[in-house]
């Protein structure tokens, strides 16, 4: 794979722009993107806990699909409609309240239509998973004739 084609800066703005309903409350940061891995975090909040005191699903699904999208624009480039199409998530063990979440997200295969990818989704400092996601996405025709 390529180096980057978006800096973390340059992702960040773009998301800002464009999709500021999932990145603009601050609650996530990039701390890093190469073009072929980032690294999430999450800060930790109350409205991410399910009943029983334990990081909810949709929580964690809602972040590993923006870390896939997040390394896969700073691999592609400023594309907004580059989209999930199949996202599977193995929960491993509980994620801990008060614990920020991160997410380590890697492209296997970056193709010309279709990346596919893996995120670890981790509770704090514990290098143990909470979970595992892997996922694919389309990118646009469009981008495919400019590459």
């Amino acid at each position: 794979m390529a180096a980057a084609k978006m800096s973390v800066t340059e992702l960040e703005q773009f998301l800002h722009r464009e999709f500021p309903q999932a990145f603009s409350n601050g609650d996530i940061v990039i701390e890093s993107a190469d073009g072929q891995t980032c690294l999430l975090r999450q800060s930790y909040n109350e409205r991410m806990l399910r009943p029983g005191g334990t990081v909810s699903g949709p929580t964690l699904m809602a972040l590993a699909d923006f870390a896939m999208y997040v390394v896969l624009l700073s691999a592609i480039g400023p594309v907004g409609l580059a989209v999930t199409t199949n996202l599977n998530i193995n929960f491993l063990r509980k994620g801990q309240p008060g614990q920020d979440v991160m997410a380590a997200a890697k492209l296997l295969k970056l193709g010309k239509r279709l990346a596919v990818g893996e995120v670890n989704l981790l509770s704090g400092t514990s290098p143990d998973p909470i979970a595992h996601v892997t996922s694919t996405y389309s990118i646009p025709s469009a981008v495919v004739s400019e590459r």
